[in-house]
């Protein structure tokens, strides 16, 4: 048994005797069955009386420290480097306006006192659907040149890391091209999720040389890798789908990303 099942268990144990809570559901890897070694644990925690949450966290067990993250969750650190988030809500209604369940509602609910978190996520589609449309695919396509034209010329200024943000995000939308390219869309809402094992070799190759430190050099290959890449997937799926290339705004990307002014 993972020492992280050993924590769900206990976390099942609270919320069946704690009366404050309504509902209670567990997301992420352990809920889907494809958990290992390094997964987190992840819950939702619905009361509609307060609850004092680091009183609540502390009933699990030892616990090496806690942090409210840039969402409102509780990520705690269990002994072992083992990372939990709770998501302490009151609102069960909220679950309905997440893109998707991401597991069977039965190997989500920890807890429904009323019923009305089965009902709340029964009604959510198992998987996030990606776009489907020209007009979403070709918007998905300009997103990327977006962030990374922006990661262009903040290294053409010297803003490196800067330019490394924004080639991050440029990143991320390419891996959704990639994937929309090579129907592998399975784990569309976290598109780096086992891309190593969902996408074929030559795409992985071509993401990988889209990496780079907070070198000049470096950077500038990475756009170029990136729009190399980034430039046939649009191309790709632009024919598949239907979608209009913006020719003027590729011959000026293709000038200054691909074959850079001389001295530069």
């Amino acid at each position: 048994m993972l020492p992280q099942e050993r924590l769900i268990a206990r976390v099942r144990q609270l919320c069946q005797d704690d009366e404050r809570l309504v509902a209670a559901l567990t997301y992420g890897s352990f809920a889907q069955g494809s958990a290992d070694a390094h997964s987190d644990i992840e819950f939702w925690l619905f009361s509609e009386t307060p609850v004092d949450t680091r009183a609540w966290l502390a009933g699990i067990g030892p616990i090496g420290h806690v942090v409210v993250n840039e969402f409102g969750a509780h990520v705690v650190f269990f002994p072992g480097l083992i990372r939990g988030e709770f998501h302490f809500a009151t609102n069960i209604d909220a679950v309905r306006t997440w893109p998707a369940r991401g597991a069977a509602s039965d190997r989500m609910i920890v807890l429904d006192r009323t019923g009305a978190l089965r009902e709340a996520l029964d009604a959510l589609p198992a998987a996030a659907s990606p776009p489907a449309t020209p007009e979403a695919i070709g918007e998905l396509c300009g997103r990327f040149a977006n962030w990374l034209l922006l990661a262009h010329h903040v290294a053409r200024r010297g803003e490196l890391l800067r330019a490394l943000d924004a080639l991050t995000y440029a990143q991320r939308h390419l891996l959704w091209m990639t994937r929309l390219t090579e129907n592998s869309t399975h784990h569309w809402l976290t598109p780096s999720r086992s891309a190593e094992r969902d996408l074929s070799p030559s795409a992985l190759l071509a993401l990988h040389r889209t990496a780079a430190t907070a070198d000049p050099h470096a950077i500038s290959e990475a756009i170029t890798a990136a729009w190399t890449h980034g430039s046939r997937c649009w191309r790709r799926l632009a024919t598949h789908t239907g979608f209009p290339i913006p020719e003027p705004l590729f011959t000026e990307l293709d000038a200054a990303l691909i074959r850079p002014p001389a001295g530069h």
